[in-house]
């Protein structure tokens, strides 16, 4: 009888206990942007950041705080055991590869260069994680944000964008984008992005300047963008400047450098 007793025993106390919860999604996070987006649309997760997740140029380094933060290795996501993997830069080829080898699924973020291909990230990467309906109020803030902006006067006014560290943005980039969003035409003059030299401002001075990363004061403290020549060119004609936190990563809160471009306060 003893047997039957403790059997007996066994399933009084599991009926007691009641369910059993489901184990939380546990997601890893590759990169800095990979970060943003997890702890946007899975904040109640198991996360693992990148060591990035909570520098000065991170959007959401607060909520970031007291998570915990892995580097993106193969022995740091073993040990970690991921359901899901988000990246957008971060992680070696090889990484992924022996990821996906032991059925881990891997979330792209795409280069987006325009707002419709960062909502259509968004769009991805919600419904991957589970959260597709925090990916749509995401896509409405954009959209709320970008409304904000008034149509632009033809015609529109000109303006150079140029980081601390020299580079500019032309055609078929996100800031091109955003500069377009905003009612600017961008004067880099050519597609991607390029090195700005000193002796071309010098000589060429743009009448407005939007400038990014300006904020990063240890980041390109030698850089172009710095150049006293530079200083003195862009005095009296900075249009805006953008932080950091809405340029390093092809999100939602690329609209938000719109609307801080076309209303700089």
């Amino acid at each position: 009888m003893r047997p039957r007793v403790l059997a007996m025993m066994a399933a009084l106390a599991w009926l007691a206990a009641g369910p059993t919860a489901a184990a939380p999604l546990r997601v890893l996070s590759l990169d800095q942007c990979a970060d943003q987006y997890v702890l946007a649309l899975a904040p109640e997760a198991e996360l693992a950041l990148s060591p990035r997740a909570d520098d000065p140029d991170s959007r959401l380094r607060e909520a970031a705080q007291g998570r915990r933060q892995v580097r993106p290795t193969l022995e740091a996501a073993i040990a970690f055991q991921p359901d899901i993997v988000v990246r957008y830069w971060g992680g070696e080829p090889r990484l992924l590869a022996a990821l996906e080898r032991r059925g881990v699924r891997v979330l792209l973020i795409d280069d987006a260069t325009d707002m419709a291909g960062v909502q259509a990230t968004l769009r991805q990467v919600s419904a991957g994680l589970g959260r597709a309906g925090r990916g749509e109020a995401l896509i409405r803030h954009m959209d709320a944000r970008l409304a904000t902006i008034a149509p632009p006067t033809e015609p529109r006014p000109g303006a150079l964008y140029l980081t601390a560290g020299g580079f500019t943005a032309g055609r078929d980039t996100l800031v091109g984008a955003i500069f377009r969003a905003a009612g600017f035409a961008n004067l880099a003059g050519s597609p991607g992005f390029a090195p700005v030299s000193v002796e071309r401002i010098a000589l060429n001075p743009p009448t407005r300047f939007v400038l990014g990363f300006f904020d990063q004061i240890r980041a390109d403290w030698r850089g172009p963008g710095r150049h006293p020549v530079v200083r003195r060119a862009a005095a009296g004609r900075v249009a805006a400047r953008l932080p950091a936190t809405v340029l390093s990563c092809p999100a939602w809160f690329a609209a938000d450098a719109a609307a801080m471009l076309a209303h700089p306060q």
